[in-house]
């Protein structure tokens, strides 16, 4: 990372106290936001606003100057609204005057094609050359919540709420979209950025510089693309490591990246089912909506850590409760029974028409009885069975002629959700806004309401995995063995069946034995070696799916049917790839009742090589049933990689099969997922499929092998 956007000089460029708007205007409604913005919000101590424009002597009101050179006192940073040809010359005006931090409103450079590529790249290399730090170009600029400052060229509505969430988006209007649903929804927000072109300040740095941040304890992201994964990987990693969650909303989720098509893997495998597999890695949390980015962020950051999955519910509803039964089976989150004891002190407090167990319908009758969530909650709290609680309720809407009770009740509330050894999540019942009253009920008493019970229930899902994430991290040592690089390249092309299954033996994988064999003779000598039943197999570099062309013929028990199958597998071939390159007939023995695998590797033009370990043989694309990893791994990644299967179950043996030593599982897809690593650089495509399993005995029956030139 370059150190012109370091989380040191990010905070300078995020905290101006002086600000030149460059091209300010009344016919611009940018400007005249941006000016009204910054006007408004002021900054904490209070921001100088300098109005630059050659023409104009007076600009929103105020005085103006001709040029950045006009300007009699220090300027922390120049907001840039002048049309795309003039941009640099306001850089060089900006050097001469010692201001070294820019935001570019401007558009038309890389976004438009070439031409504007070529200027911004002139406008890059002068900023790099002369210690300017550029946000943008094409982009709204930022809104410093937590200092109240507000370079931003778009319309913000007061008030705005400091707190716990970071905001970084790659969308220039979607930014003010998130920050009035943050407003609605009552999350308060240390900083928002809105990207632009990262021409020079990336969406990367400045989830760096929020990880740096003491007033930011969550980061949610709106992404378009991963411009530098690896650096997208060091970030993420980062956050994990300094307790900081990423929500992260990524778009473009088609599977339209050039896989390698003959092998199975590369059909199951997609771009955006990469995606999720190197964010579940990196511990990033991902959302498919605005709304649960904001949610789930929100939660996040007012909610103490979540230490287990078992979840007490009180709430006033039946119908409540078993929406959010379904919902928690949904997220694999538990509800276990309240203990004897919870039980009977619920008795002494509900109605008696009430039914006692969890989720808790407390009745209508808190109409009557004001206190009884409250008091239902507090019994609730000390029961030793759960790990975290939630109470369904709606925030305060209108104000009341007496404010007097609805401030005792929610006094009462607070004083339980502090007095609790486990954390309380109030929620909803839908995503309703909170009201201007609400906010100011939810400010006075400290309390955050989490929007709604589908967003809710989804927020706890994602919460509750990136806390066991996060401390199955800080407990476990993820340092990837590395092999050795390959002493020189491999041969470029499709490689039969036969060479990828002796590589891969001469990498340590297990392989089922098999004899080439160029005549009859050759493979009845063969099969007899080996021993009957057998298989016999069509070899060419030409043939990937060799069932397809009759090339494959299944537990031969003799030497006739060796014969009768040799002629036909030959027969079968020439007639569907009449010029095929054959390089002979592989004999192998016939493997009986046993587990089918697929494990493949296949490169992702994002990510690198991407493990995909599932269910295999005839069954793969059918089942679709895989889980994948960005290589490297470990032992650990590959164990989780197996819990994941739907078909998991199936290794542990059903109807009195023989079920899978996982340990001696593990271990040969670890050493397949090493060759992998080992020639990452060369390597298109690696499958094993099936890798056949019964017991310890793991093989790979049948491969294929990728290289690039």
């Amino acid at each position: 990372m370059s150190t012109l956007t370091s989380p040191e000089r990010l905070c300078q460029f995020f905290h101006p106290k002086s600000i030149a708007l460059v091209g300010a205007t009344d016919k611009s409604r940018w400007s005249l936001f941006t000016y009204l913005n910054v006007k408004s919000f002021g900054g904490r101590d209070g921001a100088t606003i300098h109005c630059v424009h050659p023409k104009h002597a007076v600009v929103h009101g105020q005085k103006a100057v001709a040029s950045l050179l006009d300007i009699e006192e220090p300027v922390d940073l120049a907001y840039v609204m002048v049309p795309t040809t003039q941009v640099l010359q306001v850089l060089r005006d900006a050097d001469a005057a010692n201001i070294r931090n820019l935001v570019i409103l401007t558009s038309g450079f890389s976004e438009i094609g070439p031409e504007g590529s070529a200027l911004e790249r002139e406008v890059l290399e002068f900023a790099e050359s002369h210690n300017q730090v550029l946000l943008g170009p094409n982009g709204n600029g930022f809104v410093n919540v937590s200092a109240q400052l507000t370079p931003y060229g778009l319309p913000i509505t007061p008030p705005l709420k400091p707190g716990p969430v970071g905001i970084v988006l790659q969308s220039g209007a979607l930014a003010s979209t998130v920050l009035t649903l943050a407003q609605a929804r009552n999350v308060g927000l240390s900083l928002l950025v809105s990207m632009g072109n990262e021409t020079m300040m990336s969406a990367t740095d400045v989830m760096d510089y929020l990880i740096e941040d003491e007033s930011t304890k969550v980061l949610a992201v709106f992404l378009e693309s991963i411009r530098q994964p690896k650096e997208f990987e060091c970030i993420a990693k980062k956050a994990l490591a300094h307790g900081k969650p990423i929500v992260a909303m990524k778009i473009g989720r088609s599977e339209h990246s050039a896989k390698t098509a003959m092998a199975h893997t590369g059909a199951l495998v997609g771009d955006d089912a990469v995606n999720d597999a190197a964010f579940r890695q990196l511990g990033v949390i991902r959302v498919h909506s605005l709304e649960d980015l904001i949610t789930t962020a929100g939660l996040l950051g007012y909610t103490p850590p979540l230490t287990g999955r078992r979840l007490g519910v009180v709430t006033p509803s039946g119908g409540a409760c078993d929406i959010l039964s379904d919902r928690a089976t949904d997220e694999g989150i538990l509800l276990p029974e309240f203990a004897p004891e919870t039980v009977d002190r619920l008795k002494e407090i509900v109605p008696t028409f009430s039914t006692v167990h969890n989720p808790l319908d407390v009745t209508g009758f808190v109409v009557v009885d004001g206190t009884l969530m409250r008091r239902a909650l507090a019994v609730v709290s000390n029961d030793p069975g759960f790990d975290f609680l939630l109470c369904l309720t709606d925030p305060p809407r209108a104000e009341p002629e007496d404010v007097g009770p609805l401030f005792d009740q929610y006094g009462q509330l607070r004083d339980v959700i502090q007095r609790s050894n486990i954390p309380i999540v109030i929620v909803s019942n839908s995503s309703i806004d909170i009201t201007p009253f609400g906010r100011s009920v939810l400010e006075k008493f400290n309390l955050h309401f989490v929007g709604g019970m589908e967003h809710g229930m989804s927020a706890l899902g994602k919460a509750v995995w990136w806390h066991e994430k996060y401390r199955e991290t800080k407990a476990q040592s993820h340092a990837y063995e590395i092999p050795r690089g390959p002493e020189g390249r491999l041969p470029a092309g499709e490689w039969s069946e036969h060479a990828a299954r002796a590589f891969l033996a001469e990498h340590g994988v297990p392989v089922v034995p098999g004899v080439l064999a160029g005549t009859l003779d050759e493979a009845i000598n063969a099969a007899n070696s080996v021993g009957y039943p057998v298989v016999l197999k069509v070899q060419s570099p030409d043939i990937q799916h060799k069932s397809d062309v009759g090339g494959v013929a299944l537990g031969l028990q003799s030497e006739a049917e060796v014969r009768d199958a040799f002629e036909r597998i030959l027969a079968s071939v020439k007639q569907h790839v009449p010029n095929c390159q054959l390089d002979g007939i592989l004999v192998s023995p016939m493997r009986g009742d046993g587990i089918e695998m697929l494990v493949g590797v296949v490169r992702d033009a994002l990510w690198g090589p991407v493990l995909a370990v599932g269910m295999g043989g005839i069954f793969v694309e059918v089942l679709k049933d895989t889980s994948l990893r960005v290589l490297p791994v470990t032992h650990n990644d590959i164990r989780g990689m197996l819990q994941e299967l739907r078909s998991g179950s199936l290794l542990q043996g059903v109807r009195g099969r023989t079920g899978a030593d996982l340990d001696r599982l593990v271990d040969v897809i670890y050493q397949i997922a090493q060759v992998a690593v080992c020639h990452a650089e060369q390597l298109r495509a690696l499958e094993v499929n099936p890798l056949w399993v019964r017991g310890s005995h793991v093989e790979a029956l049948d491969a294929l092998v990728s290289i690039e030139n």
